[in-house]
């Protein structure tokens, strides 16, 4: 024995010694110090008794026994002390623990039966084993969309249509309380709306299409809500203050809805390591999509990790160029970048001034009769804004695709580059847009603006106008997704299936399912509702409407007319970039809303604030009737005094949880090290393990 002790104890230091035993070893330290500390130790060994004695099971859970690194029979060992325990504690106590559990319960099997009344479930599990998560990310993208849309549009239900449909169809025992006009000159007040007539059909169509003449009256627009409030039994509903409210709260709740979707991808994001190895490693032990079930999907993955790990060589490939590129091939392609960074400057100027144009164009025409122009005439000029945005975002990918490929970047950053261009370009169009009417509206050519505050003679109400801009962008991208795939994808899957033989037909080939396309699409007409909101109160429903029908048409084109791209992303990934580009999407929709509602006169001729100069006085006025200590609280609050420290707060709260992630992505870097060194061990020991066998086996019988 004293042989055997002998033998075996130089080994056992020996493995002591490793550098991945001892960081274990004190990684445990740290643990038991921390949790004695704390007073919630658990020592994964036989001393339960001193466990019990200590009374520290008295304070956990069947849910902090799950969060601690035992094994199944340790874990089943404390539970059976657990219930010991319960014998000798009160009924109250019992009772207590007994409810909870029975509660947390509760709480599981109702998210499981929630998960049953999702929303399109079946189909995007479908989609999700035929074509892998990452194109399954853009369907549930989708679906949230149609789910904040639906819920926007109740919030907008509840605030603003509800108490006038009460009162409006005698349901409850209500008046309407009109809208003064007071210390208004008479001009500021005429709203003329043409009497219809004698409606041809090709006249329906256009106020269909347009949200004018017997749409321009209903509640869609802005302009039918010209009501001071609602009288009911005990109080007076004030509408002006409702109506902005629905604006503020559905504008709060896309912002934390959508913050609270991308925590979890930003925290992906934020510790992500930037090693190059690691992420070939990623890509070919764990880069299969094992939601995969199709043949051709599979081969189509193959085929994208393929190009994915292409892709990483040639990164490290042009990583490798720059860092022995001259100082003279440095300023020869910076001041190429410079160049074409120029060109792409100018093309957006170009398409920005072109919507310029196309909407100036369109204001001053649209006001013709309709008897005065033939049906395609009017339907040109009416629509000439959206048709000349829908250009703009058609051809500059395009450009920007060719530009990107002589600026000598990896194709990862062209990617992530052009993808950024194109979000700038869509969601900037539909800006330029509104602050090319608010430019007319707030604009004269005589003095007419000194009396009513804006352009009354072209713009009586120009809150529906801008609706009406709004509904008519809304409408044209439904129409474009339809005719895209109907005229477009369709014929051109014939055209591959049946016309094999022709070389030009088969090079073009089918039309890709590109995921960064469809969902700049689709955030391209949420940035369109959310504008339009406050302009035309029923644009959420439409816009629900619209993007359930885009669901399925977009299910047909993926399974029938359209192949994925060979570029297919991760889910992760796809998430957080969604969300990402909704974000931004949010915040030019907040800048156009905010200054049309702090800055713009309201129309004196239509909707609930014609007493108002402009939508946001309603707040202070509305302040102004509170009690006088609720209102110096209020003027306490939103003043100087209490707003520099406030930032000042919001700014070291900021920096901890700034410092905060960067000590977790140390943490991060040290468990990796803490892996590579374990890595290193296991050869080590491997190799010393293959050399005693060589000896034992070199050794004479």
């Amino acid at each position: 024995m004293s042989l055997g002790s002998s033998c075996f104890s130089p080994p056992v230091n020996f493995l002591q010694e490793l550098p991945s035993y001892r960081s274990v070893a004190r990684r445990r330290t740290n643990i038991i110090s921390r949790d004695k500390q704390s007073g919630t130790l658990l020592k994964p060994t036989d001393s339960f008794s001193s466990q019990l004695d200590g009374g520290i099971t008295e304070n956990l859970n069947s849910q902090s026994i799950r969060k601690y690194a035992l094994n199944i029979s340790e874990k089943r060992r404390l539970r059976d002390i657990q219930e010991t325990q319960m014998k000798y504690l009160s009924e109250w106590d019992q009772w207590k623990r007994y409810s909870s559990k029975s509660w947390k319960r509760f709480l599981e099997k109702a998210r499981e039966m929630t998960t049953h009344l999702e929303l399109w479930r079946k189909d995007i599990r479908s989609i999700e084993g035929k074509f892998g998560t990452g194109i399954q990310s853009y369907f549930s993208f989708l679906r949230f969309l149609v789910v904040l849309n639906l819920v926007i549009f109740l919030i907008i239900f509840m605030l603003v249509l509800l108490p006038i449909l009460l009162t409006k169809y005698k349901i409850t025992n209500s008046t309407f309380v009109f809208v003064p006009f007071k210390d208004m000159d008479i001009q500021c007040t005429v709203y003329p709306i043409s009497s219809p007539g004698l409606i041809y059909f090709y006249s329906f169509i256009i106020d269909l299409l347009s949200g004018t003449g017997f749409l321009e009256k209903t509640s869609l627009f802005y302009g039918h809500y010209t009501i001071d409030g609602v009288k009911f039994q005990n109080f007076t509903y004030d509408l002006p203050l409702a109506y902005l409210i629905s604006t503020i709260a559905y504008l709060a709740l896309s912002l934390l809805w959508i913050v609270k979707r991308s925590v979890e991808g930003f925290k992906i994001n934020l510790i992500r390591s930037e090693e190059h190895f690691q992420s070939y490693c990623n890509k070919i032990f764990a880069g299969w999509d094992f939601c995969i079930t199709n043949r051709s999907m599979a081969e189509l993955k193959h085929s994208s990790l393929r190009y994915e790990l292409r892709a990483d060589l040639e990164e490290e490939r042009i990583r490798q160029k720059i860092a022995e590129r001259t100082s003279e091939e440095t300023i020869r392609i910076y001041s190429l970048r410079l160049f074409l960074n120029c060109i792409v400057l100018a093309v957006l100027a170009a398409c920005f001034y072109a919507i310029y144009l196309a909407t100036t164009f369109s204001q001053e025409h649209m006001k013709k009769e309709i008897n005065k122009m033939v049906f395609g005439e009017n339907l040109l000029i009416l629509y000439l804004p959206s048709i000349v945005i829908t250009l703009a975002n058609f051809i500059t990918p395009i450009i920007f695709a060719k530009i990107i490929h002589y600026e000598d970047y990896s194709p990862g950053f062209e990617i992530r580059l052009t993808i950024l261009r194109c979000v700038f370009m869509r969601l900037a169009t539909i800006c330029v847009l509104v602050f090319t009417l608010g430019s007319k509206i707030t604009s004269c050519g005589d003095n007419t603006c000194e009396l009513c505050g804006y352009n009354q003679k072209l713009y009586p109400c120009w809150e529906t106008q801008v609706g009406q801009e709004m509904y008519k962008l809304m409408i044209f991208d439904f129409i474009i997704i339809l005719a895209v795939t109907l005229f477009v994808d369709f014929p051109r899957k014939l055209l591959v299936t049946y016309c094999a033989s022709s070389k030009l037909i088969q090079c073009w080939g089918q039309q890709e399912f590109a995921i960064p396309d469809n969902v700049l699409g689709i955030v391209y007409g949420q940035t369109i509702c959310w504008i339009g909101a406050f302009f035309s109160p029923l644009l959420p429903a439409i816009a629900t409407l619209k993007f359930i029908i885009t669901f399925y048409v977009k299910e047909l084109s993926l399974l029938y007319t359209c192949r994925p791209s060979p570029r297919q992303f991760r889910a992760s990934n796809s998430n957080f970039f969604f969300l990402l580009v909704l974000l931004i999407g949010l915040c030019l929709a907040i800048i156009p809303l905010t200054i049309s509602m702090s800055r713009i006169p309201s129309s004196k001729a239509c909707g609930p604030f014609t007493n108002f100069n402009t939508t946001w006085e309603v707040i202070p006025q509305t302040v102004s009737t509170f009690p006088s200590s609720l209102q110096t609280l209020i003027h306490g609050v939103t003043s100087e005094a209490f707003a520099v420290p406030f930032f000042m707060i919001i700014c070291l709260v900021m920096f901890y949880f700034i410092a905060l992630a960067g000590a977790h992505k140390r943490v991060v870097v040290q468990l990796r090290e803490q892996l590579s060194l374990e890595s290193r061990d296991k050869r080590y020991l491997i190799q010393k393990l293959t050399e005693a066998q060589r000896d034992v086996r070199s050794q004479p019988a």
